[in-house]
Order: C-alpha cells, then structure tokens, then sequence
C-alpha cells in the first residue's frame, strides 16, 4: 500500500523547471507511475513564458508525463487526470497579486471619473506586478504536489482497466507552458476525450470547478464534490489551455481566502497540509470514474 505522506513529502520540495530538484520529482512521478502499470511518454518541449512574469529566461524547456495503462494497447483514455508538477516561489503570495490585478482593474475603471483616486490605484497596481519576480524558494506542498497525490490515490482506487490517462505536464509556473504545447502538439490525445485538472488541494474550504468546457463527466464530478461551479476565476491553470481541444474540460480546486496567502511563498510546505482535501477529492473522483 502507498504511504500517501511519504510520497507527499517526496514531491513538496522547491522544483523550479531546470532546476535538480525539478528533475528529482519527475524521476520520482515515472517511478510511480511505472509501478503502477503505465506506460510513459515524455513529451519535451520549449516554449516562451509568460511577459507578465519577470525573471525568468527567454525560453523554457520542460517535459510532460502522459501515461497509459499498458493493457489498454492502443485505445486512447477517454478521461485524463491532469496536474502540474513543477512549482515557483514569488515575493508576493497569490492573494497579493489579486489585489494588484483588482486595483489596476478599478484604476481604469475610475481613472476619468476620479483622476486622483484612478491613478493612486494604477500605481499601486504597478507597484504589485513589478514583484511579480519568479524564484525557487517555495516547496509547493499546497500548488501542487497535493494534486500530484490526489491523482494517485484516485487511481489506486479505480481498476487497472479504467480509461482513464494521467498527465504530469509540466512548466505550468511559467504561464501554461507544457499544457499550451500539449495543445499544439498533442490536440489528436484530447479531441474525443474529458480532461479533469486538478490545481491546490487545501484541507480547508469548499471544493470549486472552474467550468472551462461543461460536459456530463465534468458535471457528475461537480455533483459528487458538491462543488463551486464557476464560468470564469482570477486564476491561470492548464485547464485554459486543453479546454481548446478536448471534448469537455474543468479544473478542481479547494481551499479559501487563507489558502492565496500561502501559494508561491515558502510557507507552502507539508507542515500546514494533512492531504484530506488531496483524499476527499480522490474519493470523489473515484465514484464518479469507476463506470466509465
């Protein structure tokens, strides 16, 4: 039986992509993932990050796990759990660069009815995005090795006959990086298929489905998780990008208001997580998987 806790503290380490630790973790995610049956492809890929992230370099390299069980020969899942697997650390939490967004948000809005008060909150808005600097300091326990766990204990729960693919992708911190070539160059995976992303399991709050694309897979997981359902989040997850090109597509999240205070920062580590919010969410998952 898998020491869920072990594993956990395995993957929570600071894994910024290129970095030794980031390697480490993906060597790790192959051997579970072989253990338990699948068959690994490794999809390399080099994209640019994201301009509103400053600090990082020109190009990122990175490389996506998608894993098929070995007996279903060439049948393609029609369900793929998905979840990043490399972190970063920021200056500034997720809940700080919200309320940068919100304040150059309202600094437009404003700015010609109130020019004093439009421009107070577009200079604070700027202040914030200048923080916005990538770093490795933040072991990512909370974004996102909980969904790294969550996965497997949703698979160790379903039968090794179960269609259902698991991609690892990668370079997510940097802007969609490894799920926007998956798009591009892996589209042929997805088309007929549902993807579930999972994205920041916390033991605390409500579990929330950000609805990229609505379909009856994706509608049983919001009943089984008695979910949040959103059309649209203040938040950048992979769903965005494979919601192009697959049949229906959302993203799980759990946690609340104290959860964004803690992402990205080197608080985000194992000590403030027991996985039940990793385990509920499997659970749920399960339930829901099991027939298909």
């Amino acid at each position: 039986m898998t020491d869920y806790a072990e594993l956990f503290r395995e993957l929570a380490i600071p894994r910024l992509v290129g970095t030794p630790n980031h390697q480490q973790v993906r060597e790790i995610l192959q051997r579970e993932l072989t253990a338990r049956g699948f068959r690994i492809d490794a999809h390399a890929f080099a994209g640019r990050p994201a301009r509103a992230l400053l600090g990082t370099p020109r190009v990122v390299q990175g490389v996506n796990l998608i894993a098929q069980r070995s007996q279903a020969g060439n049948e393609r899942p029609s369900v793929w759990l998905v979840a990043h697997y490399d972190s970063k650390g920021q200056p500034i939490s997720m809940a700080v660069r919200l309320l940068g967004f919100a304040s150059l948000l309202l600094g437009l809005l404003v700015v010609f009815l109130w020019p004093v008060g439009g421009v107070a909150f577009l200079l604070a808005g700027v202040a914030i995005a200048l923080l916005n600097r990538v770093n490795d300091n933040s072991p990512g326990a909370l974004d996102n090795a909980t969904a790294l766990v969550a996965i497997f204990m949703a698979i160790d729960q379903l039968g090794p006959q179960a269609p259902v693919g698991i991609v690892f992708s990668d370079a997510e911190e940097f802007g969609l990086v490894g799920a926007r070539a998956l798009a591009a160059e892996r589209a042929e995976l997805f088309a007929e298929a549902a993807v579930i992303n999972l994205d920041s399991l916390d033991d605390s709050g409500r579990p929330t489905a950000f609805l990229h694309r609505a379909g009856s897979i994706g509608g049983a997981v919001v009943a089984a998780l008695k979910a949040r359902q959103w059309r649209w989040l203040p938040v950048i997850v992979d769903g965005i990008a494979l919601a192009r090109v697959s049949r229906e597509c959302v993203t799980i999240l759990k946690g609340n208001w104290r959860t964004m205070w803690v992402v990205h920062r080197p608080s985000d580590t194992i000590d403030r997580v027991r996985l039940d919010g990793a385990a509920l969410i499997a659970a749920g998952l399960a339930r829901v998987l099991r027939p298909v």
